[in-house]
């Protein structure tokens, strides 16, 4: 008996151990660990009649097991191992990369020609100190007109058509809202820059939309006078389109007195390029700011126009119109 399960025990190890380096594959391995020395492997099955032996026999065949068990083991090991290194050379070899090939090709996108004048304006703008400030698009009437000393029955009310919604609320004709909300929440002093999107009853054509952008500043300090105003729009203008001659003529809006349009001669012709003036005190006085103490200032453009002239742009339908022909220009 003893004899019969020594050598079933080394055939065991011998046939084992063949299989072992005949695998190619780590699942066949697992299989085959599972098929000798797994609870119900061969190696099990052959130790169950090891309950047959004699007490003097136990030990000897026991010695054995333990040899074969290493063995197979070892093997098991060492395969797994081998298969292992070959799947992560195959692996490496699969992902090379051959710096020498050429690239695929992604076109890149183009900054849109409104949101590069707004980036710029904003860089020149934050240059100076100022702060970037933005507000929901639907206002109530108290913030888009009321709060910049537009009452009910204020005749500046026709200078901005409206659209109002059913809730009462409407659609802000300009960014100055803003600039009531931001001075409500802070104390002077004050820089900021208010870039958005406007709206206005207004008929399409080449020059006009009825959605378009505005970017508004506002400055509150003690001691703030119209020539801080005129440094400050002189300096801006000069940044975005060079060393140009400038002036001011004087004009009305119902937030600021005084008030100015600012004109830029182009192409040896002046163009009317900003609106601007001192915050009128009734603006400060309902955002709790004592006029007697701190004086403003404000001025705002349209981010289209500016589109225009710099990119000489015919029509302003064409930066809305999503054209690939047009955008790749810029």
């Amino acid at each position: 008996m003893t004899s019969n399960l020594e050598d079933q025990l080394l055939a065991l190890q011998q046939d084992g151990v063949a299989a072992i380096a005949a695998v190619n594959t780590l699942e066949g391995l697992e299989e085959l660990r599972i098929n000798y020395l797994g609870k119900k492997g061969q190696l099990g099955e052959l130790l169950r009649n090891m309950g047959k032996l004699s007490a003097e026999e136990r030990p000897k065949i026991g010695a054995i097991a333990n040899t074969v068990k290493e063995a197979l083991q070892n093997s098991l090991d060492q395969q797994r191992a081998a298969l292992e290194s070959a799947k992560i050379q195959a692996q490496l070899e699969a992902e090379t990369l051959d710096v020498t090939m050429p690239g695929i090709y992604h076109p890149q996108g183009r900054v849109h020609p409104l949101n590069g004048i707004i980036d710029q304006a904003l860089d020149i703008f934050v240059g100076l100190g100022y702060t970037v400030a933005q507000g929901s698009e639907m206002e109530t009437d108290y913030y888009n007109f009321e709060a910049l000393n537009t009452p009910p029955d204020h005749p500046a009310r026709d200078m901005q058509d409206t659209f109002y919604l059913p809730d009462g609320n409407l659609l802000r004709t300009h960014t100055s809202s803003v600039q009531i909300r931001y001075m409500e929440k802070e104390e002077p002093p004050i820089r900021i820059v208010a870039p958005g999107r406007v709206y206005r009853r207004d008929d399409v054509d080449a020059t006009h939309s009825a959605v378009f952008h505005q970017i508004e500043l506002l400055a509150v300090d003690e001691g703030l006078t119209f020539t801080d105003l005129k440094g400050t729009v002189k300096v801006f203008l000069q940044a975005m389109f060079g060393d140009l001659p400038i002036r001011f003529r004087a004009s009305y809006f119902p937030f600021t007195e005084p008030s100015a349009e600012v004109d830029l001669q182009w192409n040896g012709r002046w163009l009317e390029v900003m609106g601007c003036g001192m915050v009128d005190p009734n603006v400060l006085k309902s955002v709790g700011y004592d006029p007697e103490i701190y004086s403003g200032f404000a001025a705002g453009f349209g981010v289209e126009r500016f589109a225009m002239v710099l990119h000489q742009i015919d029509d302003i339908r064409r930066l809305y119109n999503s054209d690939l022909r047009f955008l790749r220009q810029f």
